[in-house]
């Protein structure tokens, strides 16, 4: 962690092009218009070392990201990624050639966390060719975008 970290940043990563990849880009495209000030919202479709300059200089970082751990399809995971580290099983079948679970423990080895990293993993379902999500996972994005928006109120700071 890094001294003279401010703000908060939410990345949205997939690839919209892969069905359920997209999840991520989908939220944060929700999400841009409902954020308070000080909050920045990206899209990040390239690999996942590309996050740890994402979020650099941001006191707080929200990562949201498809996954494919094996639960039903639309199932959202949370995970403190300065507490714990994610499961790498979780993004197996993300089409980044450098995983988020592989971004954010390259990050803590080289002491470059944010001062908090929330990582929102939604279950795929379908991650061929196509524009679109399946039914099950664009049914979770409202509740994931209700449960980041949760996320920047204050008082949820201290909850893991």
């Amino acid at each position: 962690m890094t001294a003279g970290q401010t703000g908060t940043v939410i990345i949205g990563i997939g690839n919209e092009y892969r069905r359920d990849d997209g999840v991520g880009i989908v939220v944060a495209r929700r999400l841009s218009a409902r954020v308070p000030a000080g909050v920045t919202v990206m899209e990040k479709s390239d690999e996942g070392a590309s996050l740890l300059e994402a979020w650099k200089g941001a006191a707080s970082a929200i990562l949201v990201d498809a996954v494919a751990s094996g639960a039903a399809p639309g199932t959202i995971h949370r995970f403190d990624a300065v507490v714990c580290s994610i499961p790498q099983g979780f993004f197996r079948y993300s089409t980044h050639a450098f995983s988020v679970a592989e971004a954010v423990e390259l990050a803590r080895s080289l002491n470059q966390l944010p001062a908090r990293l929330m990582v929102y993993g939604i279950e795929g379902q379908d991650f061929s060719s196509g524009i679109g999500l399946s039914a099950a996972v664009e049914g979770a994005v409202a509740s994931a975008v209700r449960q980041v928006i949760d996320e920047l109120s204050p008082t949820s700071a201290d909850i893991g």
